[in-house]
């Protein structure tokens, strides 16, 4: 071995190492309630920056980054099956992956170890049949609150001012139970379309968040029965609650008493169908009679949801259930399917 490839041997020596040193003490860290509340106040300090760096970019700049990255990684790790170039490219791979984690973690893999919610609300066991009374009163809801919206051509649920559903989350988000949350909200307006619309509407992902640009990405080609809630959910991660059930749950305090007639039926049309979820191996013959008794807007909106499913089924919609699974489960949470936290949050909080 020439001296040139032992000095590469050494520092792809020493890039492991700090991999490994990291996630050791990451791992450390999240068992330390002192450096959790380290982080939450950080969270708070780069929030802000990253918002105010770049909400006004019209575009999803975090985004491009993903395209760049992405791109250099696949770059490197072509490099690395020709033998000529493998040790520099295992290197600079080592290096990204280093920065990335590092970063990731130091803006938002801390935050999954925060108090949970149900910490915060009460003890006491919600009482049997609590979700179904619940059910019927959502229902109800749905009902009256369906009337209230536009609809396109086909008698669908249609969002008529989408800046204007924005403008109301981030004012809802001030309305937030001090004992819940004591974040701060900027009212900056960083709800930004992902670039990847087509692709996430094959996958099954409604929105995501960004931590490195704290921009709030959305399907913009979701049915409008989904959208308002979806905003509604991924403004929740912008506030730093980074559990995907406990996003939700702040997703349906800023929308169910929300003034917006668009905001308020997408949240208790979600939070009516996460019931019926809940309920559907239990009393299925329950969730027959509460499907039935849907409006006949209602049923249309419903109609579309699953229309829209089986346009964008394939194997892409099966490897991110799976790949969201795993990574839901390796971040303390429920896969991705289950909703049972958000309906305890929902039992204990709500008064029947």
């Amino acid at each position: 071995m020439d001296i040139n490839h032992l000095k590469i041997y050494q520092k792809k020596r020493i890039w492991t190492t700090i991999l490994v040193v990291q996630i050791l003490l990451f791992l450390c860290f999240s068992k330390s309630k002192a450096s959790i509340l380290f982080f939450e106040s950080f969270f708070e300090l780069q929030k802000k920056l990253h918002q105010l760096l770049f909400y006004w970019i019209p575009f999803s700049f975090g985004d491009v980054l993903y395209v760049i990255l992405g791109t250099l990684l696949l770059y490197y790790i072509l490099k690395s099956f020709k033998k000529k170039n493998r040790h520099h490219a295992i290197l600079r791979i080592l290096i990204i992956i280093n920065i990335f984690y590092f970063s990731y973690q130091i803006f938002w893999g801390m935050l999954y170890f925060q108090t949970p919610i149900i910490e915060k609300l009460s003890k006491e066991e919600p009482a049997p049949g609590k979700a179904k009374k619940l059910t019927l009163l959502y229902l109800e809801k749905c009902k009256n609150t369906r009337a209230m919206v536009k609809e396109d051509a086909n008698g669908v649920f249609t969002v008529t001012d989408l800046d204007a559903v924005q403008q109301e989350i981030l004012s809802q988000q001030h309305q937030l139970p001090a004992y819940i949350s004591n974040k701060d909200s900027y009212s900056i307006n960083s709800f930004k379309p992902s670039l990847f619309k087509s692709i996430m509407s094959f996958t099954g992902i409604l929105g995501y968040y960004n931590p490195f640009t704290s921009e709030a990405q959305y399907n913009s080609e979701l049915p409008s029965s989904y959208l308002p809630f979806t905003l509604a959910h991924e403004s929740s991660h912008q506030l730093g609650f980074a559990r995907e059930q406990e996003a939700n749950f702040i997703g349906y305090l800023v929308g169910v008493n929300s003034n917006n007639a668009e905001l308020r039926y997408s949240t208790e049309y979600f939070t009516l169908k996460s019931l019926l979820n809940s309920l559907i191996e239990k009393d299925p013959d329950f969730v027959k009679i509460i499907l039935d008794n849907y409006s006949p807007a209602m049923k249309r909106d419903r109609q579309y949801e699953k229309d829209f499913a089986i346009r964008h089924q394939g194997w892409l919609d099966d490897f991110f259930h799976f790949t969201n699974n795993l990574f839901l489960k390796s971040n303390q949470q429920e896969g991705s399917v289950t909703y049972s936290y958000f309906i305890n949050l929902l039992l204990r909080f709500e008064k029947v």
